[in-house]
């Protein structure tokens, strides 16, 4: 999903990079969460992009945009996280048969 080519990356990544410190900068200024900011930009970016044109498909486009990003992320980071902990804390699978608890 997020595979796009090196030179599209090159011209992305300073804003990206710069963005990324604002938001780190402002949390630690104001003591906050970056949930509040992280949805202002992504919605900005949306909404100036694929959903510039406020039609059901891009608005659609734009909801399925935001859909593979969580799934990678969940597929590339989450995952292999709860995986960790699973081994480390035992999985609760493990104490589930037949559909019932042990």
């Amino acid at each position: 999903m997020p595979y796009i080519k090196q030179s599209q990356r090159e011209n992305l990544n300073p804003a990206i990079d710069e963005l990324v410190n604002r938001v780190r900068v402002t949390c630690e200024q104001d003591k906050d969460q970056p949930d509040g900011m992280l949805n202002y930009a992504m919605t900005s970016l949306l909404l100036g992009t694929v959903a510039k044109d406020k039609r059901y498909f891009n608005l659609e486009r734009a909801v399925g945009c935001l859909e593979c990003c969580k799934l990678e992320l969940y597929r590339r980071v989450a995952a292999p996280y709860e995986n960790v902990k699973a081994k480390e804390n035992g999985d609760v699978f493990d104490y589930i048969e037949g559909g019932q608890l042990k």
